[in-house]
């Protein structure tokens, strides 16, 4: 049964690769367009629970500033990866996806940190899963 999915596959023009591009173009636009959804639908309480997370580290007043930033690179993340798995199911080529990936691993990149500074250890791990996936969609759709 596999076999007959991979052959239709393989006679669409789909590569192993294009599979893998278009899993990660997927994963990465339902990750980032949630959570920067979220952050633009519920501003008010995300920007009190950041302004709370950094009270008592280097980040204290910073805020205001950070969460636009960040907001708009994981929106850029989801919209690019969004765009990027229509080119790649399209074929009109995995540089936008790559884009995508690029700004998805700045975005976990930039919430790491920001755990680290705010001395939440455990919220630093539980991102390291997800970097590893940006990371892999990056070679995956650099290759």
């Amino acid at each position: 049964m596999s076999n007959d999915l991979v052959n239709w596959l393989a006679d669409q023009g789909f590569t192993p690769q294009h599979i893998l591009q278009l899993a990660f173009g997927a994963m990465i636009a339902v990750l980032f367009l949630q959570s920067s959804l979220d952050k633009l639908f519920n501003w008010k309480g995300e920007k009190e629970f950041l302004t709370a997370h950094f009270a008592k580290s280097i980040l204290k007043g910073t805020v205001p500033i950070i969460l636009p930033v960040i907001t708009m690179i994981e929106l850029g993340a989801g919209i690019f990866s969004t765009i990027g798995f229509f080119c790649v199911l399209f074929g009109c080529g995995s540089t936008i996806g790559l884009l995508g990936m690029t700004l998805a691993v700045k975005a976990i990149f930039l919430l790491f940190f920001g755990q680290r500074v705010a001395k939440d250890y455990a919220g630093a791990a539980s991102l390291i899963p997800y970097f590893l996936m940006c990371a892999a969609g990056m070679w995956v759709f650099m290759a």
